[in-house]
């Protein structure tokens, strides 16, 4: 069954790669020391390189209008720089970058402050944009959490190392959002149908799960990083080669074992492969069934804790793609965030918000309650142009080309 993977374990180079979870968002008390846009994005000076640090370590640092702005920034400027070869990002404590700074973007949505919503979203998505078109050389370590808009900030680069602490999911449905900044793109695109099981349940990958699918470039164990970071701070190039060759020098070859959900890839192509979230209920509700499989009835316990209009509206996103450029996926998702944001269909987000991550008492209200009240009018709205008084997401492609 593994022989799907064992093509993709071994550690290769970016080019050719693609691109309790409830507290994962930004739940956690705020940095209030780290108020300074300069302090939550730190920055390391190396021989012929610059190192970008995520430093809200206390919520698992958690992205904000002004990290996501000073790192557009960062990375425009380093690329102009002739004296820079290549770029570095990582995050401060326990975390690569959790996702967005959610409960921050209710409050502002609460205080009638949607237009910085826009912002944040058009920030967020152009410096996705500007990872997967870098002209040089760029390493992303996911040492421990990695989320949501921080797998996004993150996958579609060059070279990106999980460790044995890394944690990659997507648990936006159960939040009443949806997976973006790029999500919908590099899910769509992983072995079968993995990226709808893991878009819809909102379950966890470990590093050694992201090099056998192609989220990670290379595998290093946590305790190395310290090894790997002085290797390249001593670096003196541009040439991709050489920084391949040096992540490969402290790698392993590894092997995902016998718990892995990537050894259910059949029953998840069996089941995922509907064309509606009731069609994948059902196959889920007869698999479990016929087999008395376990792993079917948590599968099907975190989708029905999800919101059901999150549920539709994700599927059809990963659907969509399939078939999309990174930039057009780009420009589906802000149409779906700014909807999502707008309330207009549904205060799935905030109230999704409010139950895990503020309140906490776990039993948000969802607009429909069910998969069976959400029409088809409610979904195609997430995906219909913004309109004349709404700009669209505008992203360079005509100066910048992806190569994922």
């Amino acid at each position: 069954m593994m022989q799907r993977f064992k093509g993709l374990i071994k550690l290769k180079q970016a080019r050719n790669g693609l691109l309790s979870y409830q507290r994962n968002f930004s739940a956690l008390p705020y940095d209030a020391q780290y108020d300074d846009p300069q302090d939550q994005v730190l920055v390391e000076g190396r021989a012929k390189s610059r190192a970008a640090i995520l430093n809200r370590p206390a919520s698992r640092n958690a992205l904000t209008i002004p990290m996501v702005a000073r790192l557009k920034r960062l990375y425009e400027s380093w690329e102009e720089n002739h004296d820079i070869g290549f770029v570095l990002m990582k995050g401060s404590g326990k975390a690569f970058c959790s996702g967005s700074d959610v409960v921050s973007l209710c409050e502002l949505l609460n205080e009638g402050k949607m237009e910085e919503c826009k912002t944040y979203f058009q920030t967020l998505y152009k410096f996705v944009y500007l990872q997967a078109t870098y002209l040089k050389p760029n390493v992303a370590i996911l040492d421990g959490f990695t989320m949501g808009s921080g797998a996004g900030i993150a996958v579609p680069g060059m070279f990106r190392v999980a460790t044995n602490k890394t944690v990659f999911a997507h648990p936006e449905a159960q939040i009443g959002f949806h997976p973006d900044a790029g999500a919908s793109f590099y899910l769509s695109r992983l072995p079968g149908y993995l990226g709808e099981y893991l878009a819809l349940t909102g379950d966890k990958l470990n590093g050694v799960e992201m090099i056998a699918c192609g989220l990670a470039s290379h595998y290093a164990l946590h305790e190395r990083l310290d090894l790997i970071e002085e290797r390249l701070g001593k670096l003196i190039t541009d040439e991709a080669t050489v920084i391949e060759t040096s992540l490969a020098q402290y790698g392993d070859l590894v092997y995902p074992d016998k718990t892995s959900v990537l050894y259910k890839i059949e029953t998840i192509d069996k089941c995922f492969s509907h064309d509606t979230v009731e069609e994948i209920v059902d196959a889920l509700e007869n698999e479990a069934a016929n087999s008395y499989n376990e792993w079917c009835k948590n599968a099907i316990g975190k989708i029905k804790e999800a919101s059901p209009l999150s549920l539709k509206v994700t599927l059809h996103s990963i659907r969509e793609g399939r078939f999309q450029s990174l930039d057009q996926c780009l420009a589906r998702e802000y149409r779906m965030s700014l909807t999502g944001m707008s309330k207009r269909v549904s205060n799935d987000f905030c109230e999704g918000v409010r139950a895990r991550l503020v309140d906490k008492d776990f039993a948000p209200k969802w607009e429909p309650p069910s998969l069976e009240e959400v029409s088809k009018d409610m979904v195609d709205s997430y995906f219909s142009p913004l309109g004349e008084l709404e700009p669209e997401l505008e992203l360079p492609t005509a100066l910048r080309e992806p190569y994922i």
